[in-house]
């Protein structure tokens, strides 16, 4: 098991953050997260606190833009990448669908509790 990204806040305030994860040495590790993270999101309900987690993402985000040199450069480029990894994303769940190896749910929905849903 790898620590993702542990974030701690202190009791004045201070957040505090921690990871396993070395990307001077990996370069590839951001990509293979941002590709499990996609497969997370999409395919399993997170222990029901998927709303929480993605407000606190989404607040790191703001802070770290808050905090950019350049805002538009860096939201250009993640709006870019993310495009693309969308599109690769959609194109292979669909091929999954096609295949039967993939069913999808809307939010807030869980799959039937059934032997063969594995």
């Amino acid at each position: 098991m790898k620590k993702i990204l542990e974030v701690l806040q202190y009791g004045d305030g201070e957040l505090r953050f921690n990871t396993d994860l070395d990307v001077k040495k990996d370069p590839m590790a951001i990509m293979d997260l941002t590709v499990n993270a996609m497969f997370s999101m999409a395919t399993k309900l997170w222990g029901g606190n998927e709303q929480t987690v993605i407000a606190v993402i989404r607040s790191l985000f703001v802070a770290d833009m808050a905090i950019s040199v350049d805002r538009k450069v860096v939201l250009n480029g993640l709006g870019e990448e993310s495009e693309r990894m969308g599109e690769l994303f959609m194109k292979m769940m669909k091929d999954l669908q096609n295949q039967g190896k993939a069913m999808t749910f809307p939010p807030g929905v869980q799959p039937p509790s059934s032997k063969n849903m594995n």
